[in-house]
C-alpha cells in the first residue's frame, strides 16, 4: 500500500460484513501485535455523550500536560480524526506503518474495518510513549474490539436504544452489553441518570450520578461534587447543550478515580473545559442564517437536540436537513423534533444502509422537499433561509459530515 487511502480501501474489503461483534479474531491478532499498552486506560461507552466526555477527558488532561492519546469513531472528514496523539491527528505515514503491522500480524484472520483500525491505533498509542489513553467504544462495549483493553475506569454516559439489531431489543439488553468494558474491582461512572438493572449487577465499583457524583447548574457556572470534593463555580463547558454538565461530571469523577495516578489540577479542569471542541455536537457556525451542525441519529440524542433547540433562542423558521441511515429509528427521531421545525430538507444517503429521502417523508407531515444528498438539502436549506433563521443539521455522521464537505469547498468558516 503506497497511501492511507489504498490501507482504507484495503482494509474495507478484508471481512464479508461491515460489524461483525465478537472478540475472538481480534484478540487473536493482537496477541501477535506488538502493542503493549503500559499505561493508564478510560475506556468510554453509551448510547450519546461518548464523543463529548471524551474530548473534555482529553482536553483536561492535556492541559494538565500529560501525553494523551484519544480514539474514536466514526470521523467525519478525515479518518485521521479518530487517532490522536496529544491533541493532534495521526499523520498519513504514521497510520499506514500502523495498518501494515496489524496486517503481517493478522494472517488470515479476516478483520472488519474497525477492528482492523482499532488494533492499528493500539498499535501507534504503543509506539508514542503516552501518559494515558481515551478510548470511545464503537458499538456496544462487551463485544466491541475496543474491550480487548482492560480499563482503569470505565465511563457509562447513557444507555437508550439504537443498534437493536446488535445489542438487543430493550434497555436491560443494551445496558447489559454497554455495561461489558467495566472489570471488577475498577472504577465504573454511570453518568446514566436511570441505569438499567443488568447494569448494577456487576462487580465493577460502581459511581452512579446522584449518589457518588453529581452537578449542579446556575446561569453561568456549574458545581461539581464526587470522590475528590466539591469544585464550585466552574464555568460552562465550552461544547453546548444541556447535557453537556452531565458529560462533564462524569468526566470530571473518572479523573477523581483516577487521581493517584494521574493527579490534575483545579486550573487544568477550568482550563480544558473552557477549550474544548467537538464538532457536529450542536455546533453553532459563526454568521447568518444560524447554522447548526449535530450528529443526532437516535431518539435519545434526537430529543436532546430538540430541549437545545428550544434553548437557543427564536427564529421565524427553522429549516431541518435531515438525511439518516434505513436501520435506525427514523419515525421516533423525526417524531422528537418535529414541534421544533417548520420546513423539512431531507436528504438521501449514499450505500446500502443509507435511506431514502421518501423513506423519512412517510413519516412527516407539511412543508416537505426532497434531495439527493445532504448537500443539495443544505445548499436549498441556504437559499431558502431569511437571515434570522435557523437551519439545524442532523440524522446521521454521513449527513454532518456531507454538509461540512459543502461549507469548506464554499469557502464558508467551520468554527
Amino acid at each position: 500500500m503506497k497511501t492511507l487511502d489504498d490501507w482504507l480501501r484495503y482494509i474495507e474489503q478484508q471481512h464479508p460484513s461491515a460489524i461483525a461483534l465478537g472478540l475472538d479474531r481480534v484478540a487473536k491478532v493482537f496477541s501477535r501485535l506488538d502493542a503493549g499498552i503500559a499505561f493508564p486506560v478510560i475506556t468510554v461507552g453509551g448510547t450519546n455523550g461518548k464523543g463529548s466526555t471524551c474530548a473534555m477527558l482529553e482536553s483536561i488532561l492535556r492541559c494538565a500536560g500529560y501525553r494523551t492519546g484519544l480514539y474514536t469513531s466514526p470521523h467525519l472528514l478525515r479518518y485521521n480524526e479518530r487517532v490522536r496523539i496529544a491533541g493532534v491527528e495521526a499523520g498519513d505515514e504514521a497510520l499506514s506503518e500502523s495498518f501494515a503491522a496489524v496486517e503481517r500480524a493478522r494472517g488470515d484472520t479476516p478483520l472488519t474495518y474497525f477492528e482492523f483500525g482499532t488494533l492499528a491505533a493500539f498499535h501507534r498509542f504503543s509506539a508514542e510513549r503516552l501518559d494515558i489513553a481515551i478510548l470511545e467504544v464503537g458499538l456496544g462495549g462487551r463485544l466491541d474490539a475496543v474491550n480487548l483493553v482492560d480499563a482503569d475506569c470505565a465511563v457509562l454516559t447513557s444507555v437508550g436504544i439504537d443498534h437493536v439489531d446488535y445489542l438487543g431489543p430493550t434497555r436491560e439488553d443494551i445496558g447489559r452489553e454497554k455495561a461489558g468494558i467495566f472489570r471488577t474491582g475498577r472504577p465504573a461512572v454511570i453518568a446514566e441518570p436511570d441505569p438499567p438493572a443488568s447494569v448494577l449487577k456487576l462487580e465493577a465499583n460502581l459511581l452512579l450520578i446522584g449518589k457518588d457524583f453529581g452537578f449542579t447548574a446556575e446561569p453561568h457556572q456549574w458545581n461539581y461534587w464526587g470522590p475528590g470534593g466539591r469544585r464550585g463555580g466552574l464555568a460552562h463547558p465550552a461544547l453546548r447543550g444541556r447535557l453537556q454538565l452531565r458529560n462533564a461530571a462524569a468526566a470530571l469523577c473518572a479523573l477523581d478515580c483516577l487521581h493517584a495516578a494521574i493527579p490534575v489540577a483545579m486550573q487544568d479542569v477550568r482550563r480544558g473545559l473552557a477549550e474544548v471542541a467537538l464538532p457536529g455536537r450542536f455546533q453553532v457556525l459563526p454568521g447568518r442564517p444560524q447554522v447548526i451542525l449535530d450528529v443526532a441519529h437516535n431518539p435519545q440524542a434526537a430529543q436532546a437536540l430538540a430541549a437545545n433547540l428550544a434553548d437557543s433562542g427564536f427564529a421565524p423558521e427553522t429549516i431541518a436537513v435531515c438525511g439518516m441511515l434505513r436501520d435506525k429509528d427514523i419515525g421516533a427521531v423525526v417524531r422528537e423534533l418535529a414541534p421544533r421545525i417548520t420546513r423539512w430538507h431531507l436528504a438521501s444517503l449514499p450505500g446500502p444502509r443509507g435511506a431514502r429521502a421518501s423513506d423519512i417523508a412517510a413519516h412527516l407531515q407539511g412543508n416537505i422537499h426532497q434531495y439527493d444528498s445532504p448537500a443539495q438539502a443544505f445548499a436549498a436549506a441556504r437559499e431558502a433561509a431569511a437571515e434570522g433563521d435557523k437551519i439545524v443539521v442532523f440524522g446521521s455522521f454521513l449527513t454532518v459530515a456531507d454538509v461540512m464537505a459543502w461549507l469548506k469547498n464554499n469557502k464558508t468558516s467551520i468554527r
